[in-house]
């Protein structure tokens, strides 16, 4: 297992495909719904295992000077509880850190709440509603 930045078509193919599976698909979203605009220009990260797969996904781009997000963090559904989203998210984190930023701020989802807490994040405000259903947070973490 490895964490890598997707590069070749076949890393974003696998890349999206995990986060269209895990973010979009159980909502019935539109395939495509997945990408982001600004998602080759961010810092991309993914975890796979030995054959190449795709096991985890995460993403962060600087907001503002000294800010960074962090979305799109998914984990394989057979995957998860494994710790693999924290092996993500310190990744993300030191990444930060090298490009210079000093805070993480992040929309959780309410399930993924206590796992951002345990990564020191706090909730700052109640956010905005997905699909009409999935309440968010609004969480930071100074680094």
């Amino acid at each position: 297992m490895k964490i890598i930045q997707p590069t070749s078509p076949s890393d974003w193919e696998k890349y999206l495909a995990l986060r269209y599976e895990v973010l979009r698909e159980p909502w019935n979203q539109p395939l495509g719904s997945e990408i982001l605009a600004d998602d080759s220009t961010s810092l991309n990260a993914m975890i796979i295992d030995a054959q190449g797969d795709a096991l985890g996904v995460a993403r962060l781009h600087e907001t503002s000077p000294g800010v960074g997000q962090v979305r799109c963090v998914a984990i394989k559904t057979m995957q998860q509880g494994k710790g693999l989203g924290k092996i993500l998210m310190n990744y993300l984190e030191n990444e930060a850190i090298k490009l210079g930023l000093r805070e993480i701020i992040l929309e959780a989802r309410e399930n993924a709440v206590p796992f951002y807490e345990s990564l020191g994040y706090k909730i700052t405000k109640k956010s905005y509603l997905l699909f009409d259903e999935i309440q968010h947070y609004t969480m930071e973490k100074e680094l």
